[in-house]
Parts: structure tokens; C-alpha cells; sequence
């Protein structure tokens, strides 16, 4: 099996890092792709937790019928799955209220990035996920890179593929610790024809569509490159961040530093483009952020038309989903509303769509974005390029 990166040295195992504070921890397995081990290795993880004295069960694991993965399984609690009835049939997924009721120290959750069915309670694992921290129970996890929110779009323009469900960045942010499991793309297509990942009427369809050498190895280096990030992220605020307690102990603190803002276009069709570029920015930059829309007095409820204003109800809901304090303003003068805006919250960046006015009205009223980079506060500002996004609903 795939082994994970190793912790640089001197940082906290996972079974330390649970005796340190009420919230529950929650780590991250990372892959490139489906058959990279990311199953296989919380379940061995949770055989070694037991060996140490923790409380671990299984709240939610998907073997794919992987010999490998459900031999694993062995002896470990399992927490039944809640059975739900949907359009006829019955599936199955995580009871959150019976691994709570459990209270075990650490829960197995596969499949971060999963849809539940209507009638589970949430829309999304991770929001059960985040369920399950909030009660103190810690979590280990997994997703493929692919699922990151802030990817849509680049995956989208360099493997053609649109990838439905997703996990926004913001949610990778609060894990503790991040583990990626890294794999060649000659390894994992060799595992693929082995029938380790797929059944073998899929297979000749895998190797030619999704799981080509090219895709994987593009994947492989985003999984690198997005682990990576977090643990610098997670190293400089660590640094940043000591208290003022006369042990000086250093105390992790993810929303101390300054904020950013990205300014939501009026045209609604652009700004799925905007808002993950805005999201991926302020993960890199471990950043809050603000969504904020100025709506115009020719942008109200009773002129606008029903299918744009459909669609900003929509933007907003992705935006709050992305972990964006989402604030709508009324005003003529947009850019001063945004300003004004920023500087009473203390933003220091932001991010706007490229202007997409006709020359003329530039000549004669300029643009937004040219009034708001000429902004006398000092503030930065970070013009983006907007693309027509495909269809991702």
C-alpha cells in the first residue's frame, strides 16, 4: 500500500493532538484518485488507536467490495447505518445522532465529499462531519483532491471533467493535521487493471476516460501541491499566533488575520468563476472573507429580471456554502459602498471581476474596478480574469 507523507519532525501525533483540547480533531487522508489507500489506511490508523487505548469506531466506511479494505475492517465497532427510504428504495448512510449518542473519541468517516440522500438531515458528509467536531468526537476522513471546490474550475479547463460533488476549502482548513497518499499514475493504473479499485466491466473505460496516465499525474501534483500548502498554512499561523500566558504556549488561532473581500458582479452567469477563485485565494492566504453584492436602485426586487435575480439567490447560497460571510449593501455608488464597507471591517484586499463594459461607458463613467483600484484607503485591490464557466449544475 501507498505510504503517507511522513510528519516533519516534532509535530504532534494524531493520537496526541487528541488529548489537547474539547473540539474534536479532525484529520485528513488526500488522494489523487480513487485506489490510492485512503480506506485502507484510517482503518489501520484506527486498529493502532485502539492499540493505544483510544475509542474508535467505524460511523461511515465504503469498501467498494475491496477484499484488501473490508479485511481490514477485522474487529472494529461498527456504528449501524440509518436506513432511509428514498423514491422507492432504501439506502443507507451515516447515523450522526447514533455515533453521538456513542461518544466515541474518534469516528472513521469515509467519503468526505458524499451526497446525502434527501431525508438524512444534511445535504453534505462534511456538514455531518463538522456535526460530529462540534460534539467533541474527533474524525478521521478521506477525499480525492478533485472534490476541493476551489478545483471546479481548473480541472474543468485542464482534464475536461466536471466534478459534481464537492468540498469547500474552508472545511480542509480546520483539519489538524493533513496526510497525503501519494502513488504513481503507472502504480495505480497497474491496481486498476488488478481489480483493486473497480470491477472488471469498468475497467477498460477507466483506463481511457478518467484514469489516464496524463490525468492522474496532473492530479498527483495537485494533491502534492494542495498538502503542502495546508501544513505551510498551518505552520504560519502556529508561528503567529502565541499566548499571552507566561508559559507562552503557542495556541492555533485560524481567524486572526486580516480579512478579504470579493465583490460579487451583478452578472451572475461570471460569477461561479469569481467566487472560487476568491475561495481558493483566501485558503491559500488562511484568510476570512466576505461576499459582498451592491445592489443598485435599478437592481431592485421590482425591476430586476426573475431568471438574474434566480440566479444571484444562487450565488449567494454557493458563496455562504464556501464559507463566505455573504453581505448585501444598497447604493448608487457601488464602489464607494464596497470601500466604505471595507474599511469599517477591516478588509486589506479586494478581489474583483474584470471589467466586461462597453468602451464607451468607460470613457464617459469608468468602471468599478478602475474606481476602486484608485481607492484613497490603501486598501489592495486584486483584479481576476472571468471566464464563461460550463455548466456545473
Amino acid at each position: 500500500m501507498p505510504e503517507p507523507l511522513n510528519a516533519p519532525s516534532g509535530e504532534q501525533s494524531f493520537a496526541d493532538l487528541l488529548q489537547t483540547r474539547e473540539r474534536g480533531k479532525l484529520k485528513l487522508y488526500v488522494g489523487s484518485a480513487a485506489g490510492t489507500g485512503k480506506t485502507f489506511r484510517m482503518l489501520n490508523e484506527a486498529h493502532q488507536l485502539r492499540q493505544r487505548g483510544v475509542d474508535v469506531v467505524i460511523a461511515y466506511i465504503e469498501a467498494h467490495g475491496r477484499a484488501e479494505t473490508e479485511a481490514q475492517i477485522r474487529d472494529l465497532e461498527i456504528v449501524p447505518r440509518k436506513r432511509i427510504e428514498y423514491r422507492g428504495v432504501t439506502l443507507e448512510e451515516m447515523d450522526v445522532a447514533a455515533v453521538i449518542a456513542r461518544r466515541p473519541q474518534v469516528a472513521i468517516v469515509d467519503e468526505l465529499a458524499h451526497t446525502n440522500v434527501p431525508g438524512a438531515g444534511r445535504g453534505k458528509r462534511w456538514e455531518d462531519v463538522i456535526a460530529l467536531l462540534d460534539e467533541g468526537i474527533s474524525v478521521i476522513s478521506a477525499l480525492n483532491v478533485q472534490h476541493l471546490e476551489s478545483l471546479n474550475d481548473v480541472l474543468q479547463k485542464t482534464l475536461g471533467v466536471t466534478v459534481r460533488e464537492t468540498v469547500p476549502d474552508w472545511v480542509i482548513s480546520l483539519a489538524d493535521q493533513v496526510i497525503n497518499l501519494d502513488i504513481s499514475a503507472e502504480d495505480l493504473r497497474q491496481r486498476l487493471l488488478e481489480g483493486k479499485i473497480y470491477a472488471a466491466d469498468k475497467v477498460a473505460t477507466a483506463l481511457t476516460s478518467f484514469f489516464t496516465e496524463e490525468n492522474l499525474t496532473t492530479l498527483r501534483e495537485l494533491a502534492l501541491r494542495e498538502v503542502a500548502s495546508s501544513v505551510d498554512r498551518t505552520r504560519e499561523v502556529i508561528a503567529a499566533r502565541v499566548d499571552a500566558t507566561p508559559t507562552g504556549k503557542r495556541t492555533i488561532d485560524r481567524r486572526a488575520v486580516d480579512r478579504i473581500l470579493v465583490a460579487m458582479s451583478s452578472h451572475p452567469e461570471y460569477t461561479t468563476v469569481l467566487l472560487r477563485k476568491a475561495s481558493r485565494i483566501a485558503g491559500r492566504l488562511n484568510r476570512d472573507w466576505y461576499c459582498v453584492y451592491v445592489q443598485t436602485p435599478a437592481e431592485s426586487a421590482a425591476r430586476i429580471d426573475a431568471s438574474v435575480q434566480r440566479k444571484l439567490v444562487e450565488n449567494i447560497q454557493r458563496a455562504q456554502g464556501m464559507g463566505a460571510e455573504v453581505v448585501k449593501l444598497e447604493s448608487e455608488d457601488i464602489a464607494g459602498a464596497i470601500r466604505t464597507f471595507a474599511r469599517d471591517k477591516g478588509v486589506t484586499l479586494i478581489i474583483v471581476g474584470q471589467s466586461r463594459r462597453s468602451w464607451w461607458r468607460h470613457l464617459t463613467r469608468g468602471s468599478v474596478v478602475e474606481r476602486l483600484t484608485r481607492n484613497p484607503e490603501g486598501l489592495d485591490v486584486l483584479v481576476v480574469s472571468l471566464e464563461t464557466p460550463k455548466d456545473d449544475t
